[in-house]
């Protein structure tokens, strides 16, 4: 007489990049493997010190463990798209504070912007009592931490919608941000392969005429236009509009 198999209940499937992080395409369907999330642990720390409570590291450690209890995988196992394309933990400096991105295999899974000590500020040239961050800073670090993203159609809407609220006037400058952003996105909806489009970086050179502190009403104005205009309506990690949400969030913050 046969017996059968013990199955797995069906709600206890791995644990998914997808499940705990704003992630798409083929690195939202893959569980999240130990040594995934060892490498996330050790680059975190080499730049914060520790591992940040409630972070990227700590989030994977958790899926990565119970993956592994449940037999998902195995104690060594690595994803494929996190061991060809990367693990990283990159700091962007700016004056007084700096920009941390946490990503796998280029996608965003964290973004957190901090101040600089007193005396790392003084080292790089920043104010000693905390200047708020402004909407063109918020841009430029968009360029480092999503600057190997397409520029789409959404991307040009919200830079456009961002220098509109720095400079005051709704009046595009001709080979500013947001003319270089649409004249970008129009170019690459002709073209087929990603690694033949413009990129977000490609623009960064471009500066705004005017500038001002990033507020909450700044945020919600970049996100809407960028929501309007992304068919799936949401938003790119660490993009453009999350990228000045993070500068009025702070902003707030330290007021």
């Amino acid at each position: 007489m046969s017996q059968d198999q013990p199955q797995r209940p069906e709600s206890e499937q791995p644990l998914k990049y997808g499940d705990c992080f704003n992630v798409k395409g083929e690195l939202a369907d893959q569980p999240i493997a130990p040594q995934d999330a060892a490498m996330m642990q050790s680059a975190e720390a080499m730049v914060f010190g520790k591992n940040q409570k409630g972070g990227p590291a700590s989030v994977m450690q958790a899926a990565a463990a119970k993956n592994e209890r449940s037999g998902h995988v195995s104690h060594d196992a690595t994803t494929q798209l996190a061991g060809d394309e990367g693990i990283t933990v990159a700091e962007t400096k700016l004056p007084g504070r700096r920009i941390i991105t946490e990503s796998v295999a280029g996608q965003v899974l964290g973004q957190y912007v901090e101040p600089l000590p007193v005396t790392a500020a003084a080292a790089t040239g920043g104010d000693v009592e905390e200047a708020p961050i402004t909407i063109g800073e918020a841009l430029a670090a968009t360029a480092l931490t999503a600057g190997e993203k397409p520029v789409e159609q959404s991307d040009a809407a919200a830079i456009q919608a961002a220098e509109a609220r720095a400079t005051g006037s709704s009046v595009v400058t001709p080979g500013g941000l947001a003319a270089t952003a649409q004249s970008a996105a129009s170019a690459n909806e002709g073209l087929a392969q990603d690694v033949d489009k413009i990129k977000l970086n490609d623009g960064a050179a471009a500066k705004l005429p005017a500038d001002k502190a990033a507020t909450r009403q700044d945020a919600q104005g970049v996100m809407e236009a960028e929501l309007r205009n992304n068919p799936t309506l949401t938003a790119y990690p660490g993009g453009v509009a999350a990228s000045v949400a993070a500068a009025a969030r702070l902003n707030e913050e330290s007021s």
